[in-house]
């Protein structure tokens, strides 16, 4: 009895891997997708995801029954699928965050006429989670759920600040501290960055990314005092250097309310009396 129960649980295990392994092998397409950001074929995506063709093939079936992937684009190609909005809108639902940042956005692209944004990790990556675009003609061209390497970006050093720098660097691949200009940031220059982001409560800086363009970052504090996201204006860099403190001012208010919803209670010294010092925080 005790050899046949062994081989029974020998094979629920391997019932139980094979169905973990199925179901993360799902969430990698829906993940794929997502960042490709256009329909493609099922076998583009097993070709280009480097895993077995019959799995992706009968895991693209299965997410397509369930209305997760939809056939978009014509000759077989697929994208992600209807349902996945309706479970999104129902996390938007109950995520405070989301519902209170989208009307700071608005009131901050309305005060300042700057596009206004907020600003989160996904992974090891940042993305912009939501945008208001400002009132003036200048448009930045960021997109909603675009990823980008963390050290490109204002945030990313606000974001990463409450981790160690073991943690840091394990997170960061090495490869995402080489800028667009294909000049390499230092991750101990990073860290630095980022420990004095932290301190100072702020991180201005004139884009990596987007030429032209000087970035507001501030970060949204949860309960427990770690930056889960970040509040930011992006904007023409002469405007921004010009207005730069009472964007700030904006910004910081903003950030505030938002932290304090979630439960945060500021210390004191958390941002500096020298935050206004034009130029200070820059890489």
């Amino acid at each position: 009895m005790k050899g046949e129960e062994s081989v029974t649980q020998d094979g629920a295990a391997k019932d139980g891997a094979k169905r973990s392994r199925g179901l993360d092998r799902a969430f990698e397409i829906l993940e794929f997708l997502r960042t490709r950001r256009q329909p493609m074929r099922p076998n583009e995506i097993a070709a280009e995801m480097g895993g077995p063709r019959s799995s992706v093939y009968e895991l693209v079936n299965l997410l397509l029954r369930h209305g997760m992937l939809e056939y978009s684009g014509g000759e077989g190609r697929v994208f992600l699928g209807r349902r996945l909005y309706f479970l999104g809108m129902a996390y938007s639902a109950q995520f405070d965050l989301m519902r209170e940042s989208a009307a700071l956005l608005q009131r901050l692209a309305e005060e300042t006429r700057e596009t206004s944004q907020m600003c989160m990790l996904d992974g090891n990556k940042y993305t912009v989670a939501m945008m208001r675009e400002g009132l003036r003609s200048f448009r930045i061209s960021s997109d909603v759920g675009e990823i980008v390497p963390i050290p490109w970006t204002a945030s990313g050093r606000l974001l990463v600040g409450h981790m160690s720098d073991e943690e840091i660097l394990a997170l960061i691949p090495p490869e995402d501290f080489v800028l667009p200009n294909g000049r390499l940031l230092e991750p101990a220059q990073f860290i630095a960055e980022a420990r004095r982001a932290t301190a100072d409560g702020f991180f201005t800086f004139n884009s990596a990314v987007e030429n032209f363009t000087y970035c507001f970052a501030v970060p949204v504090h949860q309960a427990d005092g770690a930056c889960i996201a970040t509040l930011c204006l992006v904007t023409p860099r002469e405007d921004g250097l010009r207005n730069r403190d009472v964007y700030l001012d904006r910004l910081l208010a903003a950030a505030g309310e938002l932290s304090e919803q979630l439960g945060y209670l500021p210390g004191s010294g958390t941002v500096r009396s020298d935050r206004l010092r034009p130029g200070s925080a820059r890489p």
